[in-house]
């Protein structure tokens, strides 16, 4: 399957003219194939973005896959994709774009075009945090670990919802098999099914411990999206909560969400491995 990652938005860039530069950057997960193309803001429209499309595509095809993480861009680059009858993957597992960003504003700087102003180019206006709705909460949760080794089982298990990258199975990390895998369970009950289905459709990417008062525990979704799935004051439970964060750290990032009926360990409803920034 052929995949390129896009980023379609505003630089630190403008024209003679004065007018603000948009960059097209699109690029494959290994950069072996890598394009770029300036648009004045006056011609950012869906048929410029086709043409550079197109003109990527010499000699190669189109992709089957077109990868974007940023949400000012999305709408743009999903009417271009339809024109063309490609697939858009919302995702801010775009690794290769994200670096070649990054790159970038170090050569901005080297360009006439430049206008100095300070710029972050994976910064993302993300919004306060949500909490879950009552009719999809289960009966319990808890902080949990897996030994990585034990992963492997599990998702050959008939889950109804799963999502496991291959690139993030532990082997493919390098991990040893004996490493804990910090996670969260939620045992669902009659919500189980419900709230795996639910979770199926806001694409969870990570899981995360926010101190506070009160504490919290952040499920971040999709592209910006953030979910409040439980607050607690509980030294125990805040205890239980630096120690996930710490073996994510030991486990290069990689955690669990598990979603189950309940704890007899006889179904799951779901299961995602998630990653850290």
């Amino acid at each position: 399957m052929t995949i390129w990652q896009v980023d379609y938005y505003r630089r630190p860039l403008q024209d003679k003219q004065g007018q603000k530069l948009w960059e097209l950057l699109i690029c494959t997960p290994t950069r072996s194939l890598e394009f770029i193309a300036m648009c004045p803001q006056s011609e950012v429209k869906a048929s410029w973005l086709v043409a550079q499309l197109q003109k990527m595509a010499q000699g190669q095809g189109l992709p089957d896959v077109i990868q974007v993480f940023r949400p000012q861009s999305l709408g743009l680059i999903e009417v271009a994709a339809q024109m063309l009858g490609l697939k858009i993957e919302p995702t801010r597992r775009t690794t290769a774009l994200k670096e070649w960003l990054l790159e970038r504003v170090q050569q901005y700087q080297d360009m006439e075009a430049y206008t100095g102003e300070f710029y972050e180019p994976l910064v993302l206006d993300v919004p306060p945090p949500v909490p879950l709705a009552e009719n999809l909460w289960g009966d319990r949760w808890r902080f949990a670990s897996l030994p990585a080794g034990n992963i492997g089982d599990i998702i050959e298990r008939p889950i109804p919802v799963l999502e496991a990258p291959e690139f993030l199975l532990p082997l493919n990390l390098g991990l040893s098999s004996t490493l804990p895998i910090p996670g969260v369970v939620i045992d669902g009950g009659r919500q189980s099914m419900k709230l795996a289905r639910w979770l199926e459709t806001t694409r969870p990417y990570l899981l995360k411990y926010i101190s506070g008062d009160p504490d919290g525990l952040i499920l971040e979704t999709g592209l910006v999206d953030r979910w409040v799935v439980a607050t607690f004051a509980d030294q125990e439970v805040s205890g239980a909560a630096q120690a996930y964060e710490q073996r994510k750290q030991q486990s290069e990032g990689l955690h669990f969400l598990l979603v189950q009926p309940d704890d007899s360990g006889m179904t799951y409803s779901g299961f995602w491995l998630l990653e850290s920034n």
